[in-house]
């Protein structure tokens, strides 16, 4: 009992050395301290300490070591400004004073404690710990160990804890945590030791809190990618080489949780701009670049994102997964399609090297071929890429047999070269492997319409809206087939329930909320809610899905107009992404066209209103104003809007098609023919307008040439499907 009462006096004066600076004193009441726990340490048998004493004693000792190491660092920062402070303002400056070193005691002072911790599987006290020398106000010598521990814990807090067992950091820890070892519940003590003097912390009225495990884990983390970015080692030469390598793994690892905790809240465009700060320490390491790519994607930005893969693929040029996601972004956000192709034929000369990726590469470059057919403006370029998508396809699909998408967009292209016997036995193939498919079984529903079994694709819609209740190119089949098969006043309910849809999903005021068309919808598309994912369709067009480039640059001028028009008009302007508005104007034209069928002009005109408050100058809502000024007789009306809708869109099949029988009815039958061929060459399977073609060369006493049209008309419409294949999105 006297050795641990002389022991602790003895550690008392060493403190009170310390606090006064006197370290001459200090050496010589260490080694008695030394002595007096030796002596103390020979205890009689019997009187030994616990397991967990011993090892509570242990780790007090660490804790008490790192406080005391803090408070030295703290007070030597101090004295080296204060002297470099009189240096700066002598006029003959002494020496530059050198930043104290983190010697291996100290460090060990500062880490072993919460490593202790962890060992013992005592996470909360751990957690603690860190936070306490996080907290602590830093010198430079503790700068690098605090982008350590701050790196730790946010590992920890990522992957360790969850949002019910965390506490803030200005809370005391829990006595009983999930986080612990529950066979050690009960041994946690608290901290008892107590000092003279604890390190200085961070306080004040206004600093940040965070309130939860990803909100903590994500400041730590910006916090160590601002000092790597600050202390990275960018030289190439051989005697920098080591330090440049362990500066570059300890940023990959900041860069890598980043991914972790960002990626959680979907926060990707803060993700990439992380990243692109990541590029100094870039060069030839794939693994930030390939980083960057998929952040880029996934934020939206996928120019930039093909660019950084082009660099991914020039560091491991025999990865086949990399020039696929760069077919992904060219055949569907981009439209890139020779950069596309050149994408796909990389993954293809591959050869073995590609192996189970080749059927990938055909599937891909089938899209590419695919896309061209929809967009050649001659008749035999599209037959040409139809015939060279077909090629693909049926070489994906002998690669690769048990793949869906293979035998799906074999149907799909067999459907759109209408040959329909044969999509219908691919079609049901891709559902035999994969039976709850979206797109086939869309696919399916189409093709029982293009043989007009009307009632029996309503079925397969219904049945794959059970499992997609919220998917837009659904419900629009729907609608057409329900005005079919049951009637306008369904398919109206049906665009009322796509209004609901639309209104649950998304967090947007709609700006066309006027009061027009409120027998659809009880005027409640006001709510706020985040946009969340979900299938919509890419296409501006609401009854054709195909992607032309003409139809893109046409959306392109429509959005710049209708934002140039918004702000000419009194009601405010759209906000947030185009998606969510293009499909709500879609909706309320799909209601419009159900009205026209059912001859109310007044009805079909409030829903176009609805459409044209979003997207004022869109050929589509234009083109229906030209159905509406029809339905009324208003035929010089008429003709001015689908010229108008032309004048944006110079290859809407639907308006020139009506220009051309209004042309007709005009008896202005050369111009009439010339805007009706110009649709064919545009779309060459559109039987209506085989079918006007027709009307207007026997007008011209051109017998034999209209017979051939309206031959083909009937050819046509005998396997036209209730809306057009290309509907189906075809992406990668």
């Amino acid at each position: 009992m006297t050795a641990r009462k002389s022991g602790s006096r003895l550690e008392t004066e060493i403190e009170r050395c310390r606090s006064e600076c006197q370290w001459d004193k200090i050496p010589e009441l260490v080694r008695q301290l030394s002595a007096k726990l030796i002596s103390n340490g020979r205890r009689r048998p019997g009187f030994p300490p616990s397991t967990s004493d011993r090892e509570q004693e242990i780790i007090t000792c660490y804790e008490k070591s790192g406080d005391i190491a803090l408070l030295y660092l703290q007070e030597a920062e101090k004295v080296r400004i204060h002297k470099s402070g009189i240096q700066n303002r002598s006029p003959k400056p002494g020496p530059t004073s050198q930043d104290i070193e983190l010697g291996y005691f100290l460090e060990t002072g500062l880490q072993r404690a919460h490593v202790i911790h962890f060992k013992n599987g005592n996470l909360t006290r751990g957690v603690g710990r860190f936070r306490e020398i996080l907290r602590a106000v830093e010198s430079r010598t503790t700068q690098s160990l605090r982008m350590t521990i701050a790196r730790q814990l946010a590992e920890i807090l990522l992957r360790g804890m969850c949002e019910q067992s965390y506490w803030s950091p200005l809370e005391d820890p829990p006595t009983v945590s999930p986080l612990d070892d529950p066979t050690r519940q009960g041994h946690v003590l608290s901290k008892n030791y107590s000092l003279s003097r604890r390190p200085r912390v961070y306080s004040g009225e206004n600093l940040f809190c965070p309130q939860e495990n990803t909100e903590e884990a994500l400041l730590l983390l910006l916090i160590s990618e601002s000092m790597a970015n600050r202390d990275a080692v960018l030289s190439r030469i051989p005697e920098h080489n080591n330090d440049r390598i362990i500066s570059l793994q300890s940023a990959s690892v900041v860069y890598d949780l980043l991914t972790i905790a960002l990626g959680r809240r979907g926060q990707y465009e803060m993700l990439s701009e992380c990243l692109e700060r990541a590029m100094k320490f870039a060069f030839e390491e794939f693994h930030l670049w390939y980083q960057l790519a998929l952040s880029l994607m996934a934020a939206g930005k996928s120019a930039r994102a093909v660019k950084v893969l082009k660099e991914c693929i020039r560091l491991k040029p025999d990865e086949p997964t990399i020039p696929l996601l760069a077919v992904k972004l060219c055949v569907g956000p981009l439209h890139w399609l020779d950069e596309g192709e050149s994408f796909a034929k990389m993954v293809i000369d591959m050869g073995e090297k590609a192996a189970e990726f080749r059927a990938k590469g055909y599937l891909a470059v089938g899209l590419v071929y695919s896309l061209k057919a929809t967009d050649a403006s001659l008749r035999s370029t599209q037959e040409e890429y139809q015939r060279k998508a077909l090629g693909a396809f049926q070489r994906a699909q002998s690669l690769s047999p048990t793949d869906h998408l293979a035998a799906f967009y074999l149907a799909l292209q067999l459907a759109v070269s209408r040959q329909i016997p044969e999509a219908l036995g691919y079609v049901r193939q891709a559902l035999q492997l994969q039976g709850d498919d979206v797109h086939s079984l869309h696919l399916l529903a189409l093709l029982l319409s293009a043989q007009k079994h009307y009632h029996d694709a309503l079925n397969i819609i219904e049945m794959a809206l059970s499992e997609y209740p919220e998917n837009f190119n659904l419900l629009y089949t729907k609608v057409k087939l329900e005005s079919m098969c049951r009637g306008p006043e369904e398919a109206l309910l049906t665009c009322k329930h796509m209004l609901q849809i639309w209104k649950s999903f998304y967090n947007l005021t709609n700006p066309s909320d006027s009061g027009r068309g409120s027998s659809l919808l009880d005027r409640a598309i006001t709510d706020r809610r985040q946009l969340n994912a979900m299938t919509l369709p890419d296409f501006s067009d609401p009854e054709t899905g195909s992607v032309h480039a003409t139809s893109i640059a046409a959306s392109r001028v429509e959005q710049a107009l209708s934002e140039v028009a918004s702000s000419l008009q009194s009601s405010a302007p759209k906000q947030g992404p185009l998606h969510p508005w293009m499909t709500l104007a879609q909706i309320w034209l799909h209601a419009a066209e159900v009205y026209i069928s059912m001859s109310k002009p007044a009805e079909a005109a409030a829903c176009t209103q609805e459409a044209s408050n979003l997207f004022p100058t869109s050929h589509n809502v234009l083109y229906m104003r030209g159905q509406i000024a029809e339905l009324r007789g208003n035929m010089d009306e008429a003709k001015r809007w689908y010229e108008e809708a032309l004048s944006i869109n110079p290859t809407h099949v639907k308006s020139m098609q009506r220009l051309g029988l209004i042309l007709h009815q005009l008896q202005r039958y050369s111009l009439s023919e010339k805007v009706l061929r110009d649709a064919v060459q545009v779309n060459s399977t559109a039987h209506d307008v085989w079918n006007s073609l027709g009307e207007v060369l026997q007008a011209q006493g051109n017998t034999a040439a209209a017979t051939e049209c309206f031959i083909t008309a009937l050819e046509l419409e005998a396997s036209s499907p209730i809306l057009p294949f290309t509907i189906i999105p075809r992406a990668l």
